[in-house]
């Protein structure tokens, strides 16, 4: 079965609910030739990944945005004052170039070597990161973006998703969850290892209920009883799509399972959850206090 990405599955989910200077200190991918020595005051930024629009918000250059990807649903506020540009891998480099941006952010695994050859020969500053799933990596990446916006005042956005991850509480037994993607009763798939929210639920101080595969596959009842979860953690826009917890323990296996047969189900913002972002430290407290209510 072919391997699905997470970004698939959460820009569904998030459809269904609403420098020019090569920089080798931070092994940024630089799709520009020229030198530019573009202000970070008066940026016309478009950024294209959900995560960046966080930092770029933290860091206070909310205001720059004029475009952002579907990913983009925090801080809400983004989608009122910039453009929603929707998916980026159906975004044409027209559609940009139609907000007449100063600066492009994005992802190595949002932004497609096609459409950065395009943003090049467009002669735009853009700047394409590498994103590393990790409390590390997404403090390389706070830097990364405050570097490029020529802001100097990230370390306490750093030093926040630190002093948020010692609020971690030990989990005695450490439960097994089981993340479950939903667009509707026919579109369920669950994540196995080496995905945002498998590393989540490791920082949350739980075990991922599925081990035996990367990523995401369909659901079915055989892996549940496999999987047996003694939590189902599930995007608040995946409930809504089963018309609530009680469509959830619908799902055929659901009650053969122990989260099923004691009702045990935590339902988390996605972008939150899965982000990666300034909020990383935030999601996995929100988790494991939950998975500490539920062990009750």
């Amino acid at each position: 079965m072919k391997k699905i990405s997470l970004l698939t599955l959460l820009t569904i989910a998030l459809f269904t609910v609403t420098s020019c200077k090569k920089d080798t200190t931070n092994n940024n991918e630089t799709t520009t030739e020229q030198e530019a020595e573009t202000p970070a005051e008066g940026q016309r930024i478009v950024s294209l990944n959900g995560a960046v629009t966080e930092i770029i918000a933290a860091l206070g250059h909310e205001s720059e945005l004029v475009g952002v990807d579907v990913t983009s649903a925090y801080p809400e506020s983004v989608k009122t004052t910039a453009k929603d540009l929707g998916h980026v891998r159906s975004l044409s480099v027209e559609t940009i170039m139609e907000l007449q941006p100063t600066l492009i952010l994005g992802t190595s695994t949002d932004i497609s070597p096609e459409l950065a050859e395009k943003l090049k020969a467009a002669g735009i500053e853009t700047q394409i990161y590498t994103q590393e799933i990790s409390p590390e990596g997404t403090k390389k990446l706070i830097e990364e973006v405050a570097n490029t916006l020529h802001n100097d005042n990230y370390k306490s956005l750093q030093d926040k998703i630190d002093a948020d991850l010692t609020k971690v509480q030990h989990l005695e037994n450490k439960p097994k969850v089981l993340f479950i993607y939903a667009r509707g009763a026919n579109m369920l798939m669950v994540s196995g290892t080496n995905t945002p929210v498998d590393k989540v639920i490791t920082l949350a101080g739980a075990t991922n209920a599925v081990t035996g595969f990367e990523e995401y596959k369909p659901l079915t009842p055989e892996a549940l009883l496999q999987g047996n979860p003694d939590v189902i953690l599930m995007f608040d826009s995946g409930v809504g799509s089963l018309g609530g917890p009680q469509g959830v323990f619908k799902i055929p296996g659901v009650d053969k399972t122990n989260a099923g047969k004691n009702k045990k189900i935590i339902i988390m913002d996605g972008a939150l959850l899965s982000g990666f972002g300034p909020r990383l430290g935030e999601a996995a407290v929100q988790l494991n206090s939950q998975l500490a209510e539920n062990a009750k």
